[in-house]
């Protein structure tokens, strides 16, 4: 999963047989510092999100898998809207000492 801000919307009038009833959103993925990276996409929307909203997308297929048809053709799916976020400021250069028990 990655994080992506809803910057619009999409009108299909036309669109695939798995696809229909389906809601497209224009998004902006994000990189680990909230900061826009990568370019802007079409994504279909699970969870009913809005234009300036903090998403979490799911991308290929495992982002197919949350549609009512499996495998449909997409690549991108917005799966849940973002509360909260919460960074830890210093960085941990070696993450197996998260796990090494003091003595």
């Amino acid at each position: 999963m990655k994080l992506a801000k809803v910057i619009g919307t999409v009108v299909a009038t036309q669109k695939h047989e798995s696809l229909k009833n389906t809601r497209l959103l224009m998004i902006q993925p994000l990189d680990d510092d909230l900061k826009p990276v990568g370019n802007q996409q079409a994504a279909v929307d699970t969870v009913s999100a809005a234009p300036g909203q903090l998403v979490y997308i799911t991308l290929s297929v495992e982002g197919a898998m949350a549609l009512d048809v499996p495998f449909a053709p997409v690549d991108v799916v917005i799966t849940g809207i973002v509360d909260d976020v919460n960074q830890e400021m210093n960085e941990i250069v070696n993450k197996t000492k998260i796990f090494v028990e003091d003595k």
